[in-house]
């Protein structure tokens, strides 16, 4: 199968179609473990009152949010390329109370609108899979963050177990794309989604890939008998 086509304009149009839909069945195709992935995250970062966070592909803003609750004085970047999904996040970050806490940044992974030495830690939930030059993605996350600042990483990944591996593979290729074109009424982003998890790095070359882009005491840590792996580092 060819790797799927993961060029910025056609990966901003899908999600801007996808937009009104994503948060629904993100709660609704995960079973409400989102949430779960999510503090996880957060508490990884170690955030001191005060932290500056870049949230890149922050999409609808729900890390973003979490992330600005778990310290005070937090403040975080979320920056994305589709419009839509910003739209959508500012509305929860005012309904939140937290707009003096989050900025959302239209801008692209491979140039990140912060200065360099900003931040504290960054954030990618499910997004670093869409993106179509990594490489530049982690010179700039490099760039932007302090020395000795934290990365945490969400990603999907397969099961090890041989019996619920093919369960996930099946629910992942037959059900997951059915489900998500029915509700979404978008006929190729559900079907995007186990296509590119599965052109995907194995965990052990993804943390092997961190730890080459500027980054050191890289941890993959399988969550959800690894449906979801979070990758946690540290800037050089």
């Amino acid at each position: 199968m060819p790797p799927p086509d993961k060029s910025p304009a056609r990966i901003a149009a899908m999600f801007e179609a996808i937009a009104a839909r994503y948060d629904f069945l993100n709660h609704f195709l995960s079973a409400g473990l989102d949430r779960r992935w999510r503090a996880r995250t957060v508490r990884e970062l170690q955030l001191a009152p005060g932290a500056r966070v870049v949230d890149l592909c922050t999409g609808t803003g729900d890390l973003a949010i979490a992330t600005a609750r778990a310290a005070e004085r937090t403040r975080v970047v979320g920056v994305d390329f589709a419009g839509a999904m910003l739209r959508l996040a500012a509305g929860k970050v005012r309904q939140t109370g937290l707009a003096g806490a989050i900025a959302l940044v239209r801008g692209d992974a491979a140039a990140i609108p912060v200065r360099s030495g900003w931040a504290d830690a960054a954030t990618i939930a499910f997004g670093i899979r869409n993106v179509n030059q990594p490489e530049r993605a982690f010179g700039e996350l490099a760039r932007v963050l302090k020395p000795g600042a934290r990365l945490a990483i969400l990603e999907f990944g397969e099961p090890t177990a041989p019996g619920l591996r093919a369960l996930y593979k099946w629910y992942f290729r037959a059900v997951l794309p059915r489900v998500g074109r029915l509700v979404s009424k978008h006929e190729s982003a559900y079907s995007y989604l186990p296509a590119s998890v599965g052109a995907f790095p194995s965990p052990v070359e993804f943390a092997a890939f961190i730890a080459r882009n500027g980054f050191t005491d890289v941890r993959s840590v399988p969550m959800s008998l690894g449906i979801v792996y979070l990758y946690i580092a540290r800037k050089c």
